[in-house]
């Protein structure tokens, strides 16, 4: 966006600052400043000159040698000129070598087509006064030769800042002159001056009357329209724009057309806010319509180009033709020009949603869009409307109001806000005192309205700052940090109390896992996405795929649901690390969600070697964490009477001999098994992996036992038995070890299988570590057999052959 400084003065008074520094000011305290330029810079040095004679140059048919009278002695000077206007008689600007015209040329000697030219005349593009040009500029013949230029045309001085749009997206207010002007009072320290008060408003309703409108409107509920006014005005006949009016508009980059096009882009520029002007007389059904279309439409743009409307967009219809394209662009149809005589001023808000909806699918951004994506200020449209009619009247005196402003408005937007703030919050999330003064003086300058009762400020802001911007007390503060410059806060750290947390039973239960599995097994913890793809599951041949928990929003197709289990993810990660490391375990403590209401935290622990089976040690590996954490754990095999939910029987990847229910205060809350050959290779993996899942999210609401069973430790020397026994592959090792602990000897103080050898297909040598101690003597050589005898006894009843 460009803002003329000119313009700014129209509302403020600015300090004798530099281009530069105005620059900076704004940026440090509103928005960014991309490019400054300065416009009629150099015209002071190109001066009235007049054209006595001229002839042909002697080596070019287009070019003329021109002589000239640039001052008011009869000296005269010869340059070459090639304009197609050029002609005897005729006064022009002038500019001598050194002059540096405002398009950045610096002229210098030069000679064209082997003749020196003396300097330049030159056209009004080139002065930068206008952006087309057929030719050198004509100046008026009555004026003196030798004048400069800027005060031939009265041309003033101005100073273009070009703020980049994208630092204005949550300021709609910002995005005229007025609003602009604000900012630069309150940056430059000086005063807003609102000449649009109560008394103008109604010199301007004093034009009113009760004359009835030639044309009307209607405006239709579902339509995006928020507030739209209406004004007719006849006797309009077309006027050349004001050359101040021509001036400002092409320094900002808008293009001149005519008097009321003009006028029409000038208050938007101006006031921010866009309207539009029908000639009334090509409204053939006298009274518009303001409608959501119900089928797909088409219209002629006023860029000269057809545009397809489709249902849903919303049109400004003459009947059921769409003359106007809500929020974006007029249709040439009801386009004012020469021969306008009368007229239907609008000015509307419109919803910026769909007002942005329908600008991205027609490719079609005009000002008037981007002002509207910005969701505008409803309540600013009658001073929009009336300031139409005050330029009108002003540049066609004879024009007449017919009838008064037709309205309409069904915006929510919330208008006025109150907030409250104190004078200690403000300093203390800035970091620096600020005093009451300055900080009310602060919010009256935006336009807020303050009032202090005890060091709390009840700050009132206005309605075109809460469309989209200020809505809490942070913003308030904001605005007081950013007026007084973040680059006067000094960086400090903030002060505040470091206490030590509290952990809560569930954490302090997470963490006594976590340091189990890392000290005592050795694993590393992962974290697995909470999201996976179908075919994840598919491949892990998982029963849920859990389609009412699929994303709508989905980014990939590999993560578009939450996951039912942390088995298929535990799976994809042995396949990924086994190519590289021939052995390792980890956990995972992570969430599995079966509906929108449950979701349950599971753990997960997982060994694999590649050689070796790792089922025995990751069954010593759960009773070890269950014993530090004081919770008994019972494990037996897997039958459909205690089915746990976490790893279901009927699951390709069970292995049918290495699996173990695990049973915790009486609930199944866990299952281990090693998984099965045939899934491995569904995941291109070789070797041995076993996995043991527990439900802990009751557990881990309940505090730990801090109760620790101690006993001394024994003055005597244990002994330890060693044996192999002969098992089918069909029997679990859990029931040799069961069968020996109920041989009820007390002396037995640990059973373990310490190894596994491999007889046959159908046979294994297990070979099991009894360990016999008694608290209160040494264990004799008798004593010894006697507790061997024991346990042969017991593995007899249980139909246990030992190895010999």
């Amino acid at each position: 966006m460009i803002i003329s400084l000119d313009w700014i003065k129209d509302f403020t008074k600015i300090k004798d600052y530099s281009p530069q520094e105005l620059a900076s000011r704004f940026t440090l305290t509103t928005a960014e400043v991309e490019e400054v330029k300065l416009t009629a810079a150099g015209l002071k040095d190109v001066v009235v000159s007049e054209i006595i004679a001229l002839r042909p140059h002697p080596e070019a048919d287009r070019l003329n040698l021109v002589t000239i009278r640039n001052s008011q002695s009869n000296e005269t000077m010869e340059v070459v000129c090639g304009a197609p206007n050029v002609r005897t008689g005729l006064k022009v600007p002038y500019a001598k070598i050194g002059v540096t015209l405002p398009n950045g040329l610096t002229l210098t000697p030069k000679k064209i087509r082997g003749v020196l030219s003396e300097g330049m005349l030159c056209s009004a593009n080139e002065l930068g006064i206008s952006s087309e040009s057929d030719g050198l500029l004509e100046l008026a013949s009555e004026l003196e030769v030798g004048t400069a230029i800027n005060e031939a045309l009265s041309i003033k001085e101005d100073v273009l800042i070009e703020v980049d749009n994208k630092s204005l997206t949550h300021r709609p207010d910002l995005w005229g002159h007025l609003g602009m002007a604000r900012e630069f009072a309150i940056a430059c320290e000086g005063e807003l001056q609102d000449p649009f008060n109560e008394k103008w408003k109604k010199k301007i309703e004093g034009h009113f009357n009760k004359k009835s409108a030639p044309i009307s409107f209607l405006v239709d509920e579902n339509s995006s329209c928020l507030c739209y006014l209406g004004l007719n005005m006849s006797a309009v006949a077309q006027k050349p724009s004001p050359s101040w009016m021509v001036s400002r508009l092409e320094a900002v980059g808008m293009r001149s057309i005519n008097l009321l096009v003009d006028i029409s882009n000038y208050v938007m520029l101006e006031l921010g806010i866009p309207n539009h002007i029908f000639d009334a007389d090509k409204i053939s059904s006298k009274k518009l319509v303001i409608k959501e279309l119900k089928e797909n439409a088409s219209m002629h743009t006023l860029d000269d180009v057809e545009r397809s409307l489709e249902p849903s967009d919303t049109a400004i219809c003459d009947g059921d033709k769409p003359v106007v394209i809500a929020g974006i662009m007029g249709g040439a149809d009801c386009e004012v020009d020469e021969n306008t005589k009368n007229i239907f001023l609008e000015v509307a808000n419109w919803d910026a949603a769909r007002v942005r909806k329908t600008s991205v699918r027609l490719g079609l951004r005009t000002d008037s869009s981007q002002r509207y994506e910005k969701t505008l200020d409803s309540k600013l449209c009658e001073r929009t409307l009336y300031r139409l009619v005050d330029l009108i009247m002003e540049n066609i005196p004879e024009s007449q109001v017919e009838g008064g402003v037709q309205r309409f408005s069904k915006d929510s937007a919330p208008g006025e806000i109150t907030l409250e703030t104190s004078v200690e919050k403000i300093d203390k999330v800035l970091g620096y005192d600020v005093d009451e003064k300055i900080i009310t003086n602060i919010f009256e300058k935006l336009g807020f309205k303050v009032s202090s009762q005890k060091g709390t400020l009840s700050v009132t802001v206005p309605s075109y700052r809460t469309t989209k911007d200020i809505s809490c007390e942070a913003d308030l503060i904001e605005e007081v940090g950013r007026v007084i410059g973040y680059d006067n806060i000094s960086p400090k750290s903030p002060l505040s109390t470091v206490r030590p947390i509290s952990l809560s039973d569930e954490k302090k239960f997470h963490r006594k896992i976590q340091d189990f599995m890392v000290s005592h097994v050795g694993a590393f913890e992962i974290l697995t996405y909470p999201l996976m793809g179908k075919d994840l599951l598919m491949k892990s041949q998982w029963a849920t795929h859990n389609e009412p928990l699929v994303l709508v929003n989905a980014l990939s197709v590999d993560h578009d649901r939450m996951r039912p289990s942390l088995i298929p993810s535990a799976l994809k990660m042995v396949s990924e690390n086994q190519k590289n490391y021939e052995a390792f375990s980890f956990f995972e403590i992570g969430r599995i969600y079966e509906s929108f209401e449950n979701e349950r935290t599971v753990l997960l622990l997982g060994k694999y070697h590649r050689h070796q089976s790792v089922f025995s040690s990751l069954l010593d590996d759960v009773e070890g964490l269950f014993r530090s954490l004081n919770i008994k754990v019972d494990m037996s095999e897997m039958n459909e009477k205690f089915p746990c939910p976490l790893l279901p029987n009927e699951w390709s990847g069970l292995h049918p001999y290495e699996c173990q229910n695990l049973r915790i205060r009486g609930k199944s809350l866990g299952a281990a098994t090693t998984v099965h050959p045939m899934m491995m290779r569904n995941f291109k993996a070789k070797g041995n992996f076993s996995l043991v899942v527990i439900d802990i999210t009751d557990l881990a609401k309940q505090p730990l036992s801090t109760t620790v069973s101690y006993s001394p430790l024994s003055k005597f020397p244990s002994s330890h038995f060693d044996f192999s026994v002969v098992v089918s592959k069909e029997t679990p090792f859990s029931e040799v070890l069961s069968v020996i602990q109920k041989s009820r000897l007390k002396e037995l103080k640990s059973c373990l299988v310490i190894d596994t050898f491999k007889l046959s297909e159908q046979e294994s040598s297990l070979t099991v570590r009894c360990l016999f101690e008694h608290p209160d003597k040494t264990l004799s050589s008798e004593d010894l057999k006697a507790l061997e005898q024991g346990v042969r006894k017991a593995l007899e009843k249980g139909n246990f052959t030992l190895r010999g």
